[in-house]
């Protein structure tokens, strides 16, 4: 799990100091079905019955298919592993490299065009939108991809890339770009990713209503501009 380690942050970026390693929870692979199976209906209101969950969300269907690739990967087979994941990017738009390690009760929602990459971490009940990325930033071998704490969500559109760390209940904003590390308990938005907010526990990641950093930016700019002609306007 992760370490509660001292954060540094400088103008409004995310800390680069590290975290511990995530441990996430190894059940057996039934146990591991059935929790996907049960999340659906815990985070997803228009899950209606059970016959349309297993028949038609490619979330299910993608983490299925990942969890038998996965410990064939583990068991060292050649080529299987690989084809299965292929196979699943096929079926439902969602890849994810078999050596990805996932935890259980994760939910990729809708998924189409999210990509894990081979060395990425999820931890226990995380939320994933479609189009996120998991990924590197290079060709350097060994750990490259993100390692996500328990109970995080993933807006639409985001992309976690490099060896960083994104501590338990973090909240990502849709369209966010994340480089660097970011502790426990904190909302990050933007290009490149801010922490907006440190509001603990529990707190939805409602998109409409997240602040526009950027443009606070350039209308605090806009303002210091106005008042400083101002002065100069005003001088003798």
């Amino acid at each position: 799990m992760f370490g509660s380690l001292p954060v540094r942050e400088r103008r409004g970026s995310i800390s680069e100091s590290p975290v511990s390693e995530l441990q996430t929870s190894r059940p057996n692979l039934f146990n591991s079905l059935r929790q996907d199976f049960q999340i659906i209906f815990a985070r997803d209101p228009a899950a209606r019955n059970w016959l349309e969950v297993v028949c038609c969300y490619p979330g299910l269907h993608a983490l299925v298919l990942h969890r038998l690739s996965h410990e064939l990967w583990r068991r060292k087979f050649p080529f299987l592993p690989r084809f299965i994941s292929h196979i699943a990017r096929f079926l439902t738009g969602i890849e994810i490299h078999p050596g990805a390690t996932i935890g259980q009760g994760v939910f990729i929602d809708h998924g189409m065009g999210v990509v894990i990459g081979e060395t990425a971490i999820i931890g226990d009940n995380c939320l994933i939108y479609q189009n996120v990325t998991l990924g590197g930033t290079g060709k350097e071998s060994g750990k490259r991809h993100p390692t996500l704490g328990h109970s995080v969500v993933v807006g639409a559109g985001a992309k976690v890339l490099g060896n960083i760390e994104i501590g338990n209940h973090v909240r990502v904003g849709a369209g966010s770009i994340v480089l660097r590390h970011v502790p426990h308990d904190c909302t990050v938005v933007g290009i490149p990713g801010r922490i907006i907010s440190r509001s603990g526990r529990g707190c939805p990641l409602e998109h409409g209503k997240l602040p526009d950093v950027e443009g606070q930016v350039i209308r605090n700019l806009l303002d210091r501009i106005e008042e400083l002609e101002q002065k100069i306007q005003n001088l003798p």
